[in-house]
């Protein structure tokens, strides 16, 4: 006979709150991260939700252009070079619907390409060695969130 397990009974009033959840009220910029290689992805759309944003990975330019369509995305963080597509061709796929989105390409090499503007707006391209905290700080500066204090409370930390 296995013994028998008793948990404490608890008040609704006493669970504890998600933190995602826990302030549903603060906008959260959405960021479609588009890598590769999938687990960059996930990281790199992991570290962004820990500083307060939103989101979201996918892994090749359809998948990223399917979930575009379903949760428009205010900044595309993507690979210079994906399969089948380049960063610039798929940024330009997606501004076609969403103008307003903003882009920084991820690139695997020590010499950054200069990009011309594209839409009168430069296109960022940053190493994929790039540390965190900056990756961070740039994201939020792209989306000009660092003058208006809007969901990038953490980047002080």
């Amino acid at each position: 006979m296995s013994p028998l397990t008793h948990f404490p009974v608890v008040s609704i009033n006493e669970v504890p709150v998600p933190i995602s959840l826990a302030d549903a009220t603060t906008y959260r910029p959405l960021v479609l991260v588009v890598g590769k290689e999938s687990v960059a992805a996930e990281a790199l759309a992991e570290t962004l939700t820990q500083h307060g944003f939103a989101a979201v990975a996918a892994y090749d330019a359809p998948d990223a252009i399917e979930t575009a369509l379903i949760m428009p995305p205010e900044l595309l963080i993507a690979d210079l070079e994906l399969p089948g597509i380049t960063g610039i061709e798929l940024a330009s796929a997606v501004k076609e619907v969403f103008p307003g989105c903003k882009t920084i390409l991820l690139s695997a090499h020590d010499d950054l390409p200069e990009l011309a503007h594209h839409d009168a707006e430069p296109i960022v391209v940053l190493s994929k060695r790039v540390d965190p905290k900056d990756l961070v700080a740039r994201v939020a500066e792209t989306l000009k969130l660092a003058q208006k204090g809007n969901g990038a409370a953490a980047l002080s930390n």
